[in-house]
């Protein structure tokens, strides 16, 4: 599958709430790495971050990647992402996010996934407290520091 078609695969498997599809996108060990929910590990735990986490509190997903560039080996788009919250306090807003998906391949297959996400525009839109995106903020702060490549940075 060339590199079009794969973005195009994975942000339509989003939308449509096909974990099923979305996880045929990695390989049997993949990890996908979301910004809010943490890890997910293995094809059966991705499908169901999907079809059971991301439309817990969330409906009408859009998601579009730009300018994809790879070498066959990584793959990095910058990305656009909303979708209508069906949190309480958001009163039905739709909740916008842009960042940049990093995604290790294998076999023409994610084994990897990982982003860089702008999250605060987002929480503005869905009336999140300000201490609660404070605690938000911290919890993204303390998993950054918490990884290797940090280390010389703390």
């Amino acid at each position: 599958m060339n590199t079009a078609a794969m973005i195009r695969a994975f942000c339509d498997a989003v939308e449509q709430r096909d974990g099923g599809a979305f996880a045929a996108l990695f390989t049997e060990d993949g990890v996908y790495h979301d910004v809010f929910y943490g890890a997910f590990e293995g094809r059966v735990a991705i499908a169901v971050m999907i079809d059971e986490h991301f439309y817990r509190t969330a409906a009408d997903f859009r998601w579009d990647m730009h300018a994809p560039v790879s070498d066959g080996e990584l793959l990095y788009a910058r990305y656009t992402f909303s979708y209508r919250s069906l949190l309480p306090e958001a009163n039905g807003a739709r909740a916008m996010f842009e960042g940049v998906a990093i995604m290790k391949l294998r076999d023409g297959l994610i084994y990897e996934y990982r982003e860089v996400a702008n999250t605060a525009p987002a929480f503005v839109d869905m009336n999140f407290a300000p201490e609660r995106i404070a605690r938000i903020a911290a919890k993204q702060g303390a998993a950054l520091k918490a990884r290797p490549e940090m280390q010389r940075h703390l």
